[in-house]
């Protein structure tokens, strides 16, 4: 009986982290589409009815995306629930069910007010941010599930200090990426510079004309300093923790959603923000940064 248990809350939150993911891809894509206001100024409401009478593409993106939202919420509680309940010993377990619930509520609630009243783009820039913290606490939880399965064992890590600093504050540091990239979008400034790496090839070194332009290499220089100390970290782990394959294949696998992850933004300009690349980009960013929070969660434990 307590395997099958086992086996049905693994599922449970392998199936809720997927939510979340596409509660994460939805809003990329509302972003990107420009379809906040598909429903108009109403909510929970679309347009004045629960079931929109008048479907457009807005609507069906606007509307799917608060119907995605809405359901995974309560998988995302029942989640929270059934591991208090059966793993609530596990130390990380409450705080991190607390935290995919209050993220979970905090996104909706500015995604809310932004149909509602609409908001600044400095705000809005915070939205996805925060649902990426939603997101890690999820993925977190399922991997504390399958700990508790014994399919794997994080309990024996050993990390230098060195190492836990430059995880810690990485992590930390990818949040400013994730915002500034955020930022670019809200604020229309995508297609600002024509040009990669530099907003204008002919002058690589001219200044920036205006705030978009100061977002968009802002942005681009935030994520260069991401790529070079993660490449620094993963050359570090390749050395050093040869014999410890969660650490060293998480900084390898970390290191190659990076890339990914630079490509991606590379083309969404060369592109002209193709949709499909740009929800690549939103994904690379969202499983990276899932990666970076579960090197913290080895942090905290390590030796």
């Amino acid at each position: 009986m307590q395997q099958k248990y086992s086996k049905f809350l693994k599922w449970f939150g392998v199936l809720s982290t997927l939510g979340m993911l596409l509660i994460l891809q939805g809003g990329a894509l509302v972003t990107k589409t420009d379809s906040g206001l598909g429903c108009g100024r109403n909510w929970p409401d679309c347009n004045g009815s629960l079931i929109p009478k008048e479907i457009t593409t807005e609507v069906l993106i606007e509307f799917s995306h608060r119907v995605v939202t809405g359901s995974v919420s309560i998988f995302i509680l029942i989640l929270v629930v059934w591991t208090w309940r059966s793993l609530g010993h596990i130390r990380e377990v409450k705080f991190l069910g607390f935290l995919a619930l209050f993220f979970l509520i905090l996104q909706a609630l500015i995604g809310a007010a932004q149909v509602l009243w609409g908001q600044g783009d400095f705000i809005l820039a915070l939205h996805f941010g925060i649902s990426l913290i939603s997101f890690a606490a999820v993925l977190l939880l399922t991997f504390i599930v399958f700990e508790a399965d014994s399919k794997f064992d994080t309990e024996r890590i050993f990390m230098s200090k060195k190492l836990k600093i430059h995880t810690i504050c990485v992590t930390l540091y990818s949040y400013i990426v994730v915002y500034t990239g955020a930022l670019v979008r809200h604020t229309d400034s995508s297609l600002v510079c024509p040009d990669w790496p530099f907003c204008r090839n002919e002058e690589p070194f001219a200044i920036p004309f205006n705030m978009y332009e100061w977002i968009q290499m802002g942005h681009r220089f935030a994520a260069l300093l991401f790529v070079i100390w993660i490449l620094y970290i993963t050359v570090y782990v390749v050395r050093n923790y040869k014999n410890q394959r969660v650490i060293y294949w998480g900084w390898v696998i970390a290191m190659s959603l990076v890339v990914g992850q630079v490509l991606a933004g590379m083309l969404v300009v060369l592109f002209k923000l193709h949709l499909l690349v740009s929800l690549l980009h939103s994904l690379l960013i969202t499983l990276l940064f899932g990666l970076l929070c579960y090197f913290i969660l080895l942090v905290s434990r390590a030796k």
